[in-house]
């Protein structure tokens, strides 16, 4: 009897044992499918990282202190935060514009202002006065009984192509408002700059069948004729600089003797200067061929003496340039007029800008000047005093 009690009990004890490891053996097996499910989110998650290339830290709220976990960002110029969990002074390579807002936004986070933050600051790289652009969001993750923040994770990531992007457009929605501006003040000046000639040719061809006086006949034909002139050249100055800044003109690039033309110029604009000024030349060579695009320098050339001519009362101007240095080749128009104030000296190159408005003219010729000048390799600037005079140099390669 002691014995079959003895392997009862025996019997139930193997039973227990077995039970037991097969509980065990299933708990294992749990856990194990339970590793396997967070090793999973584990290659999961840094495959994220890698591909969003971002970097995640956590804050230490009482010591306010960053710490990288991984960092997963394009190498290189990136600051890099030192490896072993080590806590990081971020803003010591922070642009110092931006360490005030990023110092708000953490104090906020770690005294439970707020629940998350977003800011974007710029890093410094070494000490090259270069920087790049990064991105930061945080959150909370936990708080302690007394409901402050205990654990704060974020995540940062480089953004300097979307910063890109976005000056881009914001250059072109730039560009777009600066082209309607310029339109709009393009059709106003043109507007008013045809309807003066245009009303006086007008007004005096409603009167000449009624004028029976020779001299005063040819009086009103000769301003038709000044204001047909004057119509005329407007409207071939806005054809001419819509052709060069459309890349529509072509250059042709022809040898020509440079002395020839400048003399054809010097001798027409002597017959449109004012009485008491003379016109005169003053070339470094007899002869001169250069090889360029005759036309836009005749363009160039004929706008710098409709310039001085206009401008100037007494005096002379002088038509004139060096002799080629390095390649280059300086040809100018001197006169004696009532010169440039310094503050204008670039924005008499600017279109429709005009010193004094009272002139007759569209404020076109030395913008189209500095045009063609650019369209050939050269250049256009003005050397002027107030009440001395200008001298308007024409640079361009031979």
């Amino acid at each position: 009897m002691f014995w079959i009690v003895l392997f009862a009990l025996a019997l139930l004890a193997a039973l227990w044992a077995i039970l037991s490891q097969l509980r065990k053996g299933r708990e294992l097996a749990h856990e194990l499918a339970e590793l396997g499910k967070i090793q999973k989110k584990n290659v999961e998650y840094d495959f994220v990282l890698k591909t969003m290339r971002l970097s995640t830290w956590h804050i230490n709220p009482e010591t306010k202190e960053i710490t990288f976990d991984t960092d997963f960002r394009d190498k290189g110029d990136t600051y890099v935060p030192p490896s072993g969990g080590t806590s990081v002074n971020l803003f010591s390579a922070m642009l110092e514009q931006d360490r005030p807002v990023v110092g708000k936004i953490i104090s906020d986070l770690c005294e439970g202002n707020v629940e998350e933050a977003h800011v974007q600051y710029r890093m410094m790289v070494g000490t090259t006065g270069r920087y790049y652009w990064s991105e930061s969001y945080a959150a909370v993750a936990e708080r302690d009984a007394d409901g402050r923040p205990s654990h704060i994770v974020g995540t940062s990531q480089r953004i300097d192509e979307r910063k890109q992007m976005e000056q881009a457009l914001i250059d072109a929605r730039i560009r777009a408002e600066e082209s309607d501006r310029l339109k709009t003040a393009f059709l106003a000046n043109m507007s008013h700059e045809i309807r003066t000639p245009l009303n006086a040719i007008i007004g005096f061809t409603s009167v000449l069948p009624d004028v029976q006086d020779a001299a005063e006949r040819q009086t009103l034909l000769d301003l038709i004729h000044e204001n047909t002139q004057k119509l005329l050249l407007i409207i071939d100055d806005v054809v001419n600089i819509s052709k060069v800044e459309s890349g529509k003109e072509q250059l042709v690039m022809t040898q020509f003797d440079l002395n020839l033309l400048l003399q054809e110029q010097a001798d027409h604009y002597r017959n449109e200067v004012k009485p008491g000024v003379e016109l005169n030349t003053m070339f470094a060579a007899e002869h001169l061929n250069v090889t360029t695009d005759y036309n836009h320098v005749l363009e160039v050339i004929k706008h710098l003496l409709q310039n001085a001519t206009k401008f100037t009362d007494k005096g002379h101007i002088i038509l004139g340039y060096d002799a080629p240095q390095e390649g280059r080749l300086r040809i100018w128009v001197r006169d004696t007029g009532k010169g440039i104030a310094p503050e204008y000296h670039e924005r008499v190159f600017e279109r429709f800008f005009k010193v004094d408005e009272f002139i007759p003219g569209a404020g076109l010729g030395l913008s189209i000047c500095r045009t063609m000048a650019y369209s050939l390799g050269g250049t256009v600037n003005v050397e002027s005093q107030l009440g001395e005079g200008s001298t308007f140099v024409f640079e361009l390669p031979v």
